[in-house]
């Protein structure tokens, strides 16, 4: 084995285990714990995270669900398929996998760059420091508000997603003049399956949790200066897209 397969590995190894780590000491709540700072935190993160991130999700997912629509509306030279299709596989399109994707895709880079240049500028102008000196645990007072608001809602946001994500695969059915809105819902209705909902709620979940909890680390372990900082927004980006996809198979081999 060569060397820099060796160190690579150690790298990655040290990695996840200074990430466990954060995680294992967030949420090792103290016992003096005062409620209502962390419900305050909690809340102005659920208003970053969530309420703020509404409208570039919309958009993302309105795109998304008219290109599958434009998709289907495309294999409808086949005359075998009924009309209904492009309703069904909008539908199925939409709450299985865009709903979820297109939003972590879209958060990763919205939500989980804000939290690890944050946390990175805390660290590397000593406030993180500061915190402990005062004997706060910083990284319960940190991460553990920002990973509760993304568990939170992410789902939300799931939901909106979907909703917007379907009724622009309507919007776009319904303009191209070959079928009707009716049609449309009627086909969306005929195979839909509650534990596709089930299944699309709980990959919102997952990648909530692995989107923050990814910048937390790599914003509450920066350093370098305004490098650094910038090297750990990207490194956070990049690897909550890759682990976003990680869990998504892993969701869909174990659920489906």
């Amino acid at each position: 084995m060569s060397l820099p397969v060796v160190d690579q590995t150690v790298t990655l190894l040290t990695g996840f285990g200074r990430y466990s780590l954060l995680l294992a000491r967030a949420f090792n709540l103290p016992r003096d714990l005062k409620p209502s700072l962390y419900v305050r935190n909690v809340l102005g993160q659920l208003v970053q995270i969530g309420i703020d991130s509404v409208p570039i999700v919309a958009l993302a997912t309105a795109f998304a669900g008219g290109v599958s629509a434009v998709q289907a509306l495309y294999q409808l030279e086949n005359p075998f398929l009924p009309l209904t299709t492009i309703g069904t596989f909008t539908q199925q399109a939409v709450m299985l996998e865009l709903g979820t994707l297109v939003t972590a895709f879209v958060l990763s880079g919205r939500v989980g760059a804000r939290i690890a240049a944050e946390l990175g500028t805390m660290r590397v102008t000593e406030q993180i420091d500061a915190l402990e000196a005062m004997g706060i645990n910083s990284r319960s007072y940190l991460v553990v508000p920002r990973v509760t608001a993304g568990v939170l809602m992410f789902p939300v946001l799931y939901v909106i997603a979907c909703v917007v994500g379907i009724g622009a695969g309507a919007l776009v059915s319904s303009l191209s003049d070959q079928i009707s809105i009716a049609v449309f819902w009627e086909g969306a209705r005929l195979f839909f399956k509650p534990y596709d909902a089930t299944f699309g709620l709980i990959k919102s979940l997952v990648f909530g949790f692995v989107i923050t909890s990814i910048s937390c680390y790599k914003g509450y372990y920066a350093g370098g200066g305004a490098e650094g900082v910038g090297a750990a927004t990207t490194q956070a980006t990049v690897l909550s897209c890759v682990f976003v996809l990680l869990a998504d198979y892993i969701c869909a081999v174990v659920l489906l």
